[in-house]
C-alpha cells in the first residue's frame, strides 16, 4: 500500500501521529515526515526511533509556506494537526478557527498545488450537531475538505476524511487524569456520571484512517463503529482496576461539553453506507441548480435514526475494564501499583 511512498503527518508528534507512524515505520514505506510546531517532541521522537525513514519538519498549519515546504515529494497526507481541547477552544474560539479551519485549508491548498495523491483529514464526533467552538471549527473543517474535494480532479488529489469518538488514553483525555488522581490520592473528578462517550483505542483510530485510505471516495467521511460508556462507569472501572478507595466526586460539566456525542447525524445516517465495522458518508455531489431537484417521500428523522453514544452498544463496567486492559498505557501504569 505504501511501497516506496512518502507520507506526511501533520500534528505528527501527537498521540495519533505517533501511533500511525509506528504502524508504518517498519513497512516498505520510503519516508515518513513528521510536521509539527514542537521541536522538543520532535527531538524526543528522533532519539527514540533512530530511523532514517523519519524526517522532521518544524512548521505550523496556519503558515502555508511552512506547509508547502514539508510537502515537496509527498504522496500521501494524514492531517491530524488540531486544537482539540473543548474548554480551551471555548475561551479562544478564533485560535480554533485559525488551526482547525484555516490550517486545514492551507494543508489542502498545498497538497493540491504540489500534486499529493491522497489527503485524509481527521475529524471528531464533536463536529456532528456541534455546540462548542471546538466542534464548530471541526464541522467547518469538514465543510472545507468536502467542498475542496468536489472542485478538483480526484484522480490527481483525492480528499476525504474520518470522524471518530474519544481515543482512550490519548493526550489530554480523561483516563490518564483518573489514573493520576488515583496515584496522587485525590478524588476522581467526574463531570456528569450519566454522560456517555464513544470509546476507541489508538489502534482503532489508525485502523479507521487506513480503511479510509483504501476505500474512501472524494469527499467521503468515514466513521468507525464504536461502543460507548458512561463517564461514571468508566471512573468506576478504573477505580476497580487499581483497587482504589478514592472518592468519585461529581464536579459538573465543563465549558462546552455535551451529554452525549454523535458520530452520524440523522441526515447522514439516512444516506450512509454500512460497510460492516464502518460507515461511509458520501459527499452530496449536486451543484447549486436547485430547480433540478425535488423531495420525494416522507423520511422521518428522529433521535433513533442518528448514531450517537446514547444509542450505540453500551459497555458494562466489566467490559470497560477488559478494554482498558488492552491499552499499553494502562498496563504500564498498573505495573508495580500496590
Amino acid at each position: 500500500m505504501f511501497n516506496k511512498k512518502t507520507l506526511l503527518i501533520t500534528g505528527g508528534t501527537g498521540s495519533f501521529g505517533n501511533a500511525v507512524m509506528e504502524r508504518f515505520l517498519n513497512t516498505d514505506i520510503k519516508e515518513i515526515r513528521i510536521f509539527s510546531r514542537d521541536e522538543k517532541k520532535q527531538d524526543d521522537m528522533r532519539k527514540v526511533y533512530k530511523s532514517d525513514k523519519l524526517k522532521f519538519y518544524i512548521g505550523d498549519v496556519r503558515d502555508l509556506a511552512s506547509v508547502k515546504n514539508a510537502m515537496h515529494g509527498v504522496d500521501y497526507v494524514f492531517h491530524a494537526a488540531a486544537l482539540k481541547q473543548v474548554p480551551s477552544c471555548e475561551f479562544f474560539p478564533l485560535e480554533a478557527v485559525k488551526t482547525n479551519v484555516l490550517g486545514t485549508d492551507n494543508v489542502l491548498t498545498g497538497a493540491i498545488e504540489i500534486g499529493v495523491e491522497k489527503v485524509i483529514c481527521l475529524s471528531t464526533d464533536k463536529a456532528a450537531y456541534p455546540i462548542n467552538a471546538m466542534g464548530i471549527s471541526k464541522a467547518m473543517m469538514e465543510k472545507v475538505f468536502v467542498a475542496k474535494a468536489k472542485t478538483i480532479d480526484s484522480n490527481k488529489t483525492l480528499i476525504c476524511g474520518t470522524r471518530y469518538g474519544n481515543v482512550m488514553a490519548s493526550r489530554g483525555s480523561v483516563i490518564p487524569l483518573f489514573i493520576d488522581q488515583i496515584k496522587s490520592d485525590k478524588p476522581i473528578t467526574v463531570t456528569d456520571p450519566n454522560m456517555t462517550r464513544f470509546l476507541m483505542s489508538l489502534e482503532e483510530a489508525v485502523e479507521l484512517v487506513v480503511f479510509a485510505f483504501k476505500n474512501a471516495e472524494a469527499g467521503d467521511i468515514m466513521v468507525h463503529k464504536a461502543p460507548a460508556a458512561t463517564i461514571g462507569d468508566l471512573a468506576l472501572a478504573i477505580k476497580e482496576l487499581f483497587n482504589s478507595k478514592n472518592e468519585i466526586k461529581v464536579i459538573g460539566t465543563r465549558h462546552g461539553e455535551k451529554i452525549y456525542e454523535t458520530l452520524l447525524t440523522r441526515e447522514e445516517h439516512v444516506v450512509a453506507h454500512d460497510m460492516g465495522g464502518f460507515y461511509r458518508v458520501p459527499a452530496d455531489k449536486r451543484d447549486l441548480n436547485y430547480d433540478k431537484f425535488f423531495v420525494e417521500g416522507d423520511e422521518k428523522l428522529t433521535f433513533e435514526t442518528e448514531y450517537n453514544s446514547h444509542n450505540t452498544n453500551r459497555l458494562t463496567v466489566e467490559e470497560i475494564k477488559s478494554r482498558l486492559l488492552e491499552l499499553e498505557y494502562v498496563k504500564t501504569e498498573l505495573k508495580g501499583w500496590k
